[in-house]
């Protein structure tokens, strides 16, 4: 399987970790704070903010938490400024990566992507260097025990989903962007919790990934996502079951 379901796996098996750690939390309120900055703190007229809101409370965020995200970003409390910086480069094997970080610190955010490739076998690119080879996309997991599949491939497509595909124990339903939050709908509709949602960035091509190159794309992508300034990492490796098993 390709880099985007590969590592969305691996970092939602280290998800308590993350949450115990404050990250997870930290990751969202910055979300939450942008998307409430360029789109207005009305989740109703704003994909951005409902989305962050969503995932937000899916990690079981307090709303006290989320409503003050939200009135950092619209102005209305005082808050760090951040900025988003998105970098793109190489790993191991000559994968593609894009790195999407937030920000209050733009010097201190480059010099630890750039340390955390160079360390890692990987390289900074120039600017649109990959960004082509990853399309946005809506991806929401659903598990297998909780509907039958012609039944979830009925409802999903109907709302407009592009595909639904069994993985494992898992549906992948997979849209786009505008279709997000009326597959997400539906599926509430249905009485379905996600087992994970969440707007990314799909790559249109692979790169297979082999012997002592699996163990390095993976260290580079823990290295990366462990960076205090990252929000999201893509990467456009594909890595077999087998060798992933031996390697994590």
């Amino acid at each position: 399987m390709s880099g985007h379901s590969k590592w969305a796996t691996i970092k939602r098996s280290k998800g308590k970790a993350d949450a115990a750690r404050g990250k997870l939390f930290n990751r969202l309120i910055r979300e939450i704070t942008i998307a409430a900055r360029v789109g207005g703190g009305d989740a109703d007229s704003n994909p951005r903010l409902r989305s962050a809101v969503g995932s937000a409370r899916q990690a079981n965020m307090p709303n006290k938490n989320i409503e003050s995200a939200i009135m950092k970003g619209t102005g209305q409390l005082e808050g760090v400024s951040y900025e988003e910086i998105t970098f793109e480069g190489y790993g191991p094997g000559g994968i593609a990566v894009m790195i999407e970080c937030m920000t209050d610190n733009r010097n201190r955010t480059v010099s630890e992507v750039r340390h955390a490739l160079s360390k890692h076998g990987g390289n900074l690119g120039q600017s649109n260097s990959v960004s082509w080879i990853f399309k946005s996309k809506g991806l929401i997991r659903v598990s297998s025990d909780a509907i039958a599949e012609d039944q979830l491939m009925e409802a999903a497509l109907e709302a407009g989903a592009e595909d639904v595909v069994l993985d494992g124990q898992e549906y992948e339903i997979m849209t786009a962007p505008e279709a997000f939050e009326p597959v997400k709908e539906v599926l509430g509709k249905l009485n379905i919790q996600p087992a994970s949602a969440e707007l990314t960035k799909i790559p249109e091509n692979t790169v297979k990934v082999e012997g002592e190159n699996v163990s390095k794309v993976l260290k580079l992508m823990e290295a990366l996502d462990d960076l205090d300034d990252t929000q999201h990492v893509y990467a456009n490796f594909d890595i077999a079951d087998s060798d992933l098993e031996s390697a994590v």
